[in-house]
């Protein structure tokens, strides 16, 4: 099966801390939100890298510098080097560097981490539009206080034709009180204001997968994340397999119309997922089963229903959406399924998904 056919989550014999020797870890709903780590995380992370898994943590978040971050993990209970930990400030970083002279000076709309990763590479973060010989402008993440007059900062540049770069275009972040804006949303005010477009550097695009082999050199990544737009398809444009946790930005309604490069390889409820095995989706006569679920096509929707007579327990609803993903992504073959979903995520989601 190629990537660009996938109609359904792939199964595994293997426990997939034991099939794969790295796990890229998105941070941002998949190992914590808000700064407090999501439930299983730290355990299960502790016990895929005592069996010999290497963890590496890949985040388009380019607020914070990979020492603050293995900080942070550690505080958690995941102990962490910054070696461990890259960002799309250093993607972006590199970017740059490739594409303007050392020791240029580049306008930080962003955190700390953009200027720790710029140094890195030889240039000079400055802060004003104004400073001479200014050769780019680079925009990332920089928390909800971010001052107004920072996006009027970089027009000013951009409109003089400074070349512009960002971190990423990721348009939410999830947090502690639910998702909020994030640098993506911050680029369409600059984009508004100057009619330019960046070169992007994170997620889902070649120069984050790039960097993130150079620095883990991992042979036989596995993919861990929670979006399929940045996550999900960077891994499909990598040609790497991928988990997707549903801890985060992705419910299971999108999941169920995910065009083809948003498919992942796996599906799992939470990191939990990275110490198993992965059940199959067996197809007989249209039908769909995986575990004690069948999903099938009926008319213009799709139904869901469980094997369990009644008074027994209720089979896992991870499998009904494996089921119902399989069932979804084979009608919709290249494209989007346009199928009626509503009652057999209904169905899901009284089973506590």
């Amino acid at each position: 099966m190629t990537r660009q056919s996938r109609t359904s989550p792939a199964a595994s014999e293997r426990n997939l801390h034991q099939a794969y020797d790295t796990a890229l870890l998105d941070l941002d709903g998949v190992v914590y939100a808000g700064g407090e780590a999501i439930a299983h995380a730290v355990e299960s992370l502790a016990t895929a890298r005592a069996d010999g898994m290497h963890l590496a943590y890949v985040t388009n978040n380019a607020l914070r510098t990979p020492d603050a971050v293995a900080g942070h993990l550690t505080e958690l209970g995941i102990p962490t080097e910054a070696g461990e930990v890259i960002t799309s400030a250093q993607a972006v970083a590199r970017l740059i560097a490739e594409q303007v002279a050392p020791g240029s000076k580049v306008l930080v709309i962003g955190g700390e981490g953009l200027r720790v990763a710029l140094r890195e590479r030889g240039l000079v973060p400055v802060e004003s539009a104004e400073e001479e010989g200014l050769a780019a402008v680079v925009q990332g993440y920089g928390g909800p206080d971010l001052a107004w007059g920072r996006f009027a900062e970089a027009s000013y540049a951009i409109n003089r034709g400074v070349p512009w770069y960002a971190s990423n275009t990721d348009l939410t972040i999830p947090g502690a009180r639910g998702i909020a804006p994030g640098n993506g949303a911050a680029v369409e005010v600059v984009r508004i204001a100057t009619g330019a477009e960046p070169q992007v550097a994170g997620k889902p695009l070649p120069p984050m997968h790039r960097e993130t082999v150079l620095r883990t050199g991992a042979r036989r990544p596995l993919v861990v994340g929670d979006r399929l737009d940045t996550d999900i398809e960077g891994a499909f444009n990598g040609e790497v397999d991928s988990l997707l946790v549903l801890t985060g930005v992705t419910d299971a309604a999108q999941l169920v119309v995910a065009e083809p490069r948003h498919r992942p390889t796996y599906v799992d409820r939470d990191l939990r997922g990275l110490l198993t095995g992965q059940p199959p989706v067996l197809e007989r006569a249209g039908e769909w089963q995986c575990g004690g679920w069948i999903s099938t096509v009926a008319g213009d929707a799709l139904s869901l229903r469980t094997l369990v007579e009644e008074g027994g327990a209720q089979p896992d609803p991870v499998d009904g959406l494996r089921a119902l993903c399989a069932a979804a992504w084979t009608a919709a073959g290249d494209g989007v399924c346009g199928l009626d979903a509503r009652e057999a995520l209904a169905a899901l989601e009284a089973a506590g998904l």
